[in-house]
């Protein structure tokens, strides 16, 4: 009570400690009951299931995640806008039902940061530029947004 002991007989205080353990097994109790033996239930005292995230939420995670990438490239004084159509091809890919949003992190790493930068490095981007971030074809696309006519402007 109020004490960790580890593989090596080391003791360290666990007094006034709450400890926040997540899994992916299925079947709330009666799936942790399944994988478990009821030694280490026993020391549990509550068990949360959460429900699956639904399509909004996970297109606010996208957005959450975007959001730090706009922030890192408006550092180099270059905007980006993301499209629905985007977002959506994001979620799909970043959301898995057994393992939720984890994967969305290396998602936009790989669909849109690394040729994002590339595309910086290689000048298609310049500052003062806007990127759009669409989607064609279940591929992230990114182009340069264009500016708005005189005449577009003045309406």
């Amino acid at each position: 009570d109020g004490r960790l002991t580890d593989g090596q007989g080391r003791t360290v205080s666990f007094k006034n400690t709450v400890l926040i353990m997540t899994s992916n097994i299925p079947g709330g109790r009666a799936g942790i009951e399944a994988h478990f033996r009821p030694e280490f239930i026993n020391r549990l005292d509550d068990i949360v299931e959460f429900q699956p995230l639904t399509r909004e939420q996970i297109s606010e995670i996208v957005d959450l995640q975007v959001a730090r990438v706009i922030e890192r490239v408006r550092e180099r004084d270059i905007d980006l806008e993301l499209t629905d159509a985007a977002r959506t091809l994001l979620g799909n890919l970043g959301y898995d039902p057994t393992y939720g949003a984890r994967p969305l992190k290396r998602v936009i790493q790989k669909r849109l940061v690394d040729p994002l930068a590339l595309a910086i490095l290689e000048g298609r981007f310049l500052p003062g530029d806007t990127v759009r971030v669409d989607a064609a074809d279940g591929e992230i696309v990114l182009e340069r947004a264009e500016a708005p006519t005189a005449s577009a402007a003045a309406v």
